[in-house]
């Protein structure tokens, strides 16, 4: 039937605006009150454990619910993906439809619920617009067949997500209503935090020619409220209220919600007030409250007439974005790498324990030799260190010396990066390296939790949202960071077309400088750097990495990941009667391969790996082919 409009949904039509309809309230909410744990899939409960899930339709239905919302939220491919359900949506989509009108028995509509795929879209993220578009459209194909009277399109804090879901469903049945809604979080003083303006997101979902919009989630009544109330202004479509029942809070290892069914009542009767003549609840919304909001709003319904004027001030729409400071003014790697400077930097290993006093003592060295900057990874190969932050501010208080800092999208969600970001930004520490992160079973911690809200990629754009005056949420810093920030690259990958394409996206999210892995053969980086070459040329400096032994030789080949050491070489090592001698042979390996990349116009410097741990071998790389106190010899 998609495509095709039933006599049901345009009954639906014809009655939004004109009288006040109920949604139910929060399904997963009712889930887990009845002992189901927030690590599973609540969508596959259709399928199996369909008494649960027509009970709590029931109960919502019988406190008065007008609309019952099908238990198909996240039943895109997407977030079925994680649970290794993909290859049930359509069962389990089918089966959240046939539920919901089994229960509703003509005496209330059915939406077919719609939330985002839980990823974000690139560049930030991975997942491309055209694949949330066919996520969206193919399990609205399911819902329209089901016949479903309407579509709810809801919980999206990203407009260009819902612009794709909103695009999926109008192609799929261009005749069913369709209800979207934005969804906001604001901080404990009223700055918005994620999510789109609220003007912003009504203009634009009224120009997509939806049916009806609004605002759900959210922090709780108060600020759905105020949305509310900013969205009235600048729309005459039907408007959809549904509030959280406040903020969570942990009981007894439960997450309950604290707002009262007669609180979120009198805020019902004030969303109507306001315009809303759509009303319901999200998180934590019970039937009680559904059955105690639908009584309050008896009392204000047929007083409705035209909606308040709501003066909106022209900077709520508007977030200034600020041109970024000139790179040579972020730093003095930076300033050195802009001058044309053939420059070294030097990996510094953090301490697996409490004491830096190696690694200070190491960065102090370093300095007096004349390296121009040092550079701390951020638990490579996932193996727990001191935090890079910490250390290159030790660093630079007791010698003086400059860091790149590693920062790793393994270990912290978004929040955490940007808390992270801003107070290293704050301790003039400016110089960035974004890096995705190896999976943590690697480490020594192989069961520890991955986060990988976005990649390196994604990483690089929302630092230059920074650096032009944004948070990552696209709201004003109220200033801006001055970040040199830059990614890495493997020029000796296994995929190389991979790896040269995502340099190019490296480059368009505002990767300003690159670090290669390390590199043995010369001729692989002439073809990594001719394969490069038609992007947007910006500093590149070439991974050393001497090495040690045969048995380091072989380790690298065959268990490193991108490592590549030519035969010829490993042939070398194993001539070498002793570990010493293998040592030099690493040494002039590093040295041939230095000399050769920085006659390349293309190679602005070197990022040299301590060999076997010692600093002082650095200085024997680059020593003859790098005027470490002058400019490049």
């Amino acid at each position: 039937m998609a495509g095709n409009t039933n006599s049901r949904a345009g009954g639906l039509a014809a009655s939004l605006g004109t009288r006040v309809l109920f949604f139910d309230g929060a399904l997963g909410t009712e889930f887990y009150s009845r002992g189901v744990f927030i690590n599973r899939s609540y969508d596959a409960l259709n399928t199996s454990a369909p008494d649960l899930v027509r009970a709590v339709h029931s109960d919502y239905l019988a406190a008065g619910a007008d609309i019952l919302t099908t238990n198909t939220f996240g039943a895109n491919r997407v977030r079925l993906q994680a649970f290794g359900l993909e290859d049930q949506q359509e069962a389990i989509v089918r089966q959240g439809v046939r539920l919901a009108r089994e229960v509703s028995a003509d005496r209330a509509w059915v939406a077919g619920s719609i939330g985002p795929t839980g990823a974000r879209l690139s560049p930030v993220g991975r997942l491309s617009p055209g694949q949330a578009y066919a996520a969206f459209r193919e399990q609205a194909v399911l819902l329209a067949d089901e016949g479903v009277d309407a579509f709810l399109i809801e919980t999206f804090s990203s407009l260009a997500e819902l612009w794709q879901a909103v695009r999926a469903v109008r192609d799929v049945a261009p005749g069913i209503p369709v209800i979207t809604c934005a969804s906001f979080v604001f901080s404990v003083d009223g700055q918005l935090v994620e999510g789109p303006d609220p003007v912003t997101a009504a203009r634009a979902m009224e120009g997509w020619g939806v049916d009806a919009l609004g605002v759900n989630c959210s922090n709780g009544p108060k600020v759905v409220l105020e949305v509310l109330e900013k969205m009235a202004a600048v729309t005459d479509l039907p408007l959809l209220a549904s509030p959280n029942a406040g903020q969570p809070q942990a009981v007894d290892g439960r997450q309950v919600y604290m707002a009262g069914p007669e609180y979120m009542a009198e805020y019902a009767r004030r969303f109507v007030l306001k315009g809303a003549t759509l009303v319901g609840g999200c998180c934590g919304t019970t039937p009680s409250m559904i059955r105690e909001m639908r009584s309050f709003v008896r009392s204000v319904a047929p007083a409705l007439g035209e909606r308040p004027e709501i003066q909106v001030e022209a900077s709520a729409t508007e977030v200034p974005t600020l041109d970024a400071v000139p790179i040579p003014e972020r730093s003095e790697f930076a300033r050195k790498l802009s001058s044309g400077r053939f420059c070294v930097s030097v990996e510094l290993d953090p301490p697996r324990g409490l004491d830096p006093k190696r690694a200070i003592d190491g960065a102090a060295y370093l300095k007096d030799a004349g390296i121009d900057v040092i550079n701390i990874a951020d638990g490579p190969r996932a193996i727990a260190r001191m935090g890079p932050s910490a250390l290159a501010q030790l660093a630079h208080q007791r010698c003086g010396m400059e860091s790149v800092i590693h920062y790793c999208c393994r270990d912290r969600n978004l929040l955490g990066m940007q808390m992270d970001l801003l107070g290293a930004h704050a301790l003039g520490m400016h110089n960035i390296l974004a890096v995705t992160g190896d999976p943590p079973k690697m480490g020594n911690y192989p069961n520890a939790t991955a986060v990988f809200d976005i990649d390196s990629v994604g990483l690089l754009s929302f630092i230059q949202m920074l650096n032009r005056g944004q948070d990552f949420a696209g709201r004003s810093l109220g200033g801006q960071t001055s970040f040199f920030v830059g990614a890495g690259c493997n020029p000796a990958h296994t995929d190389l077309d991979r790896e040269v394409r995502r340099f190019g996206e490296k480059i368009d999210a505002g990767a300003e400088f690159f670090f290669s892995q390390p590199v043995y053969d010369v001729e692989v980086l002439e073809r990594f750097l001719d394969m490069t070459s038609g992007f947007k040329q910006v500093p590149f400096l070439v991974g050393i990495l001497p090495l040690a032994s045969y048995k380091n030789a072989e380790f690298l080949h065959n268990e490193v990941p991108g490592m590549q050491v030519p035969q010829s070489i490993r042939d070398r090592l194993a001539a070498a009667p002793t570990r010493p001698e293998q040592r030099q042979v690493g040494i002039g390996v590093a040295r041939a391969t230095l000399e050769h990349a920085k006659e390349h116009p293309r190679v602005n410097g070197a990022y040299i790996y301590p060999p076997f741990g010692s600093y002082k071998a650095v200085l024997k790389v680059v020593e003859g082919i790098v005027d470490l106190k002058g400019s490049a010899t």
